[in-house]
């Protein structure tokens, strides 16, 4: 069998055992548990669709139920895996697909206004309800949490994230502020809270635009923090502060120089931004064909080689890049087991299928966040030195 055959000569560290459609057992590398994880295939086809483009047809087959797994998880099969892979291509097959889907995909996939929109709206208009399943419950915050100590929980993880994001901010009173990608506003009314300043938060989400402005008004915050539905090509006016968290991730690269083209029309010119967005060690790559599909679609991960041009060429500068490491797989695997723990409400909402859809999204990424090459950049960036506190770092880490 050719799967195990590939399996037995990746899998250097741990393994685990291959049944296949006809329930013949295969040992691939060196199982090290007494009960090891068993991965069975229940169609005869998955032979070759997992070596010809794993990427998508493992986590597609998964949520179809066509693959099953005993003692372990769908998380624990692909960090084995993963760990054995770390940041090379999976095989030669996966290597030239992707090379192909990369050029297919810069050809055929644009962003536009309105598609950028529909892909939006595909993710994040599913329903409240799915993201109280998993997210933190004081921001609502669908991006990775800063973990001071491996002892914080995901609450205080993800208000340390938007507390240094602050800092980095240095926002002085009276300013005003842009978030690029506000999801359900949690960053904008922190932001509003701490520094008394005047927010904007836009977004393409109808869903997310809804409940933003009504929390605005719980948290009596109406006065000092608006919303708007539009496309970042489309927002009016002068800010001293922009910042997107998460969002740059559904830029197409066709468009990063017309994005930081528009932070640079935006800012003041005394103004300061920051983007925080997953990134890629690698050089740049096509997007995941199974996060493309079902996940995230138009979505792209960028790598710093792809975003400092495009910043370079608008006249700015990058006057602070951090890069956080093991941030987000913890992050991440803390969404999963919220989810798991909420599985049966998540079933009665949205069917099984999409529950081992959610799960094998949330698990997938965790494990590339862990052994693969996904971290996440805070950029920093202004249009002239005098934007920046003379204590080089200290406004940041010293209170």
């Amino acid at each position: 069998m050719l799967l195990a055959k590939f399996l037995s000569k990746t899998l250097k560290e741990d393994g685990i055992i291959l049944v296949d459609y006809r329930g013949q057992r295969y040992v691939c590398g060196s199982p090290l548990k007494e009960k090891p994880l068993t991965l069975k295939l229940l169609k005869k086809s998955l032979n070759w669709k997992l070596l010809l483009n794993p990427e998508l047809y493992l986590g597609e087959e998964y949520f179809k139920k066509n693959i099953e797994i005993e003692n372990g998880s769908i998380y624990d099969f692909l960090c084995i895996c993963l760990k054995n892979i770390g940041h090379s291509e999976i095989n030669n097959y996966t290597k030239i697909l992707n090379k192909s889907l990369k050029r297919l995909r810069t050809v055929l996939t644009f962003n536009n206004p309105k598609i950028s929109k529909k892909n939006i709206q595909h993710h994040y208009d599913r329903g409240e309800k799915l993201y109280d399943l998993f997210l933190d419950n004081k921001h609502r915050l669908y991006s990775c949490a800063y973990f001071k100590s491996d002892g914080d929980t995901l609450e205080e993880a993800q208000q340390n994230k938007v507390d240094h994001i602050i800092k980095k901010l240095a926002i002085k009173p009276n300013m005003r502020v842009l978030e690029i990608g506000s999801g359900w506003g949690g960053i904008c009314f922190e932001i509003a809270r701490q520094t008394k300043c005047e927010v904007l938060g836009i977004t393409l989400s109808q869903s997310q635009l809804e409940y933003c402005r009504k929390k605005a008004r719980e948290l009596k915050l109406d006065n000092q923090v608006s919303f708007e539905l539009c496309d970042y090509r489309e927002v009016k006016g002068k800010f001293d502060r922009v910042l997107n968290v998460g969002m740059l991730e559904h830029v197409h690269p066709k468009y990063y120089q017309t994005f930081f083209k528009r932070i640079s029309e935006l800012m003041t010119d005394g103004g300061l931004s920051l983007t925080h967005t997953i990134g890629s060690r690698n050089p740049p790559a096509a997007t995941n064909s199974f996060i493309n599909k079902y996940i995230f679609p138009g979505g792209k991960i960028p790598s710093l080689s792809e975003l400092t041009p495009a910043i370079e060429r608008n006249g700015l500068v990058i006057s602070d890049c951090e890069t956080l490491i093991r941030h987000y797989d913890k992050t991440l695997k803390e969404w999963l087991d919220r989810f798991l723990k909420n599985k049966n409400e998540a079933k009665e909402l949205f069917g099984e299928q999409f529950v081992r859809l959610w799960e094998f999204y949330l698990a997938s990424c965790s494990a590339a966040f862990t052994y693969a090459d996904l971290l996440v950049y805070q950029l920093q960036i202004v249009k002239n030195y005098s934007a920046l506190p003379s204590n080089r770092r200290n406004y940041i880490y010293n209170n």
